[in-house]
């Protein structure tokens, strides 16, 4: 199979980084290794390339009412140039895809604008479910996911490395706002978002600017980071990998994600039902565990409560900058308490482990 290659392949090449194939995409999973990516992120500043992510723009009269069907989150207060992360929901209240909504507020003829952007392993799964429930009258899709780069600045530098390429005045940008301005003297959509647990700008531009900001930052002496260090740095802020820790059958209500779920500030959407039912017995949650010793919990490892199979890892890695192994797992709600003992079955042996707050790592602001 042929797999897809971003408008900065070129530029990773270059730096001779090693390539994995995530979702159909030949991606760079690390440059100079994944603990000094992971650590200059942390520290100072590193950039990513997630152009393979969908990328939809949505306009029409009416799109926030058509997307609040969609949704558990309430989307009747978003103000322009504000943004919401939720997820889309089938009719059983199981996530089809996690995803931000960027609101633009109206055009000059009076319609409703946004941006989305999407997992790329879901992107053609997204397409489809949006336009079989979207009136096309109310709200129109274009889908600019090859049309457009996507860098991702994150790190306590970040922002500073990036206003020195923007005219706008970053720091004026909330988090989870946004603004259309410009990088380099040429248009660009910038974010105050990221995966990460760490500040930052997602910059959407067009390809050849993608290249040139790309070279501009390195320059600057931004650092180069692969998927693998994107990895562990979302982990340690407990963020989820759609198709590992969410997935079509597991709800937000599972996932820890109650916190989007608006059953009393909205009315009827997809999945609402079974989440309503749902909440009255919930039977398994997210948790975070930290092990002892330095043995990793991979995914798909059993969680043992004496002696018993449980539940189940979804993510796992010895954290770079805390020092000891944190995971990701789903296991019965009666089990979920943060200092509760379990064990995790790793190559046969049960190592101990137990239950502890997330994020496991929160910047300091």
């Amino acid at each position: 199979m042929t797999l897809s290659r971003t408008p900065l392949y070129a530029l990773a090449l270059e730096r001779k980084a090693r390539f994995t194939d995530f979702s159909g995409w030949e991606m760079p999973v690390q440059y100079s290794g994944i603990k000094p990516e992971h650590a200059a992120v942390r520290q100072a500043a590193g950039m990513f390339d997630i152009s393979h992510m969908g990328k939809f723009r949505l306009q029409g009269p009416n799109v926030l009412e058509q997307l609040q069907r969609l949704v558990p989150s309430d989307l009747s207060q978003l103000e322009a140039g504000k943004a919401q992360y939720t997820v889309l929901l089938n009719p059983s209240g199981g996530i089809i895809d996690d995803l931000i909504i960027y609101y633009q507020g109206l055009d000059s003829e009076g319609d409703q604008r946004a941006v989305t952007i999407v997992n790329a392993a879901t992107t053609v799964k997204d397409k489809v479910w949006l336009l079989e429930q979207l009136d096309s009258t109310q709200a129109k899709l274009l889908d600019d996911s090859l049309d457009q780069a996507l860098i991702a600045l994150q790190g306590p530098a970040a922002i500073a490395e990036l206003q020195k390429l923007v005219a706008e005045d970053l720091s004026a940008i909330g988090r989870y706002c946004h603004l259309e301005g410009t990088v380099l003297g040429q248009p660009a959509f910038l974010a105050r978002t990221g995966y990460t647990g760490e500040d930052g700008f997602e910059v959407m531009v067009a390809p050849e600017t993608g290249v040139a900001l790309w070279r501009s930052l390195l320059e600057f002496g931004v650092v180069p980071c692969g998927l693998g260090a994107r990895d562990t740095l979302r982990l340690e802020a407990a963020m989820a990998l759609y198709g590992q820790d969410i997935d079509d059958a597991t709800t937000p209500l599972e996932a820890g994600l109650k916190w989007l779920v608006h059953l009393d500030r909205k009315g009827d959407f997809i999945g609402r039902a079974a989440l309503e039912q749902q909440a009255l017995s919930l039977s398994r949650r997210l948790v975070g565990l930290q092990l002892e010793g330095r043995n990793i919990a991979r995914h798909g490892y059993p969680v043992l409560h004496e002696g018993t199979p449980v539940g189940q890892v979804t993510s796992g890695t010895l954290s770079p900058t805390l020092g000891y192994p944190i995971a990701l797992a789903y296991v019965p709600t009666a089990l979920s308490k943060v200092g509760q003992p379990l064990s995790v079955e790793i190559r046969g042996k049960a190592y101990g482990a137990k239950v502890v707050k997330r994020p496991f790592y929160r910047r300091a602001k």
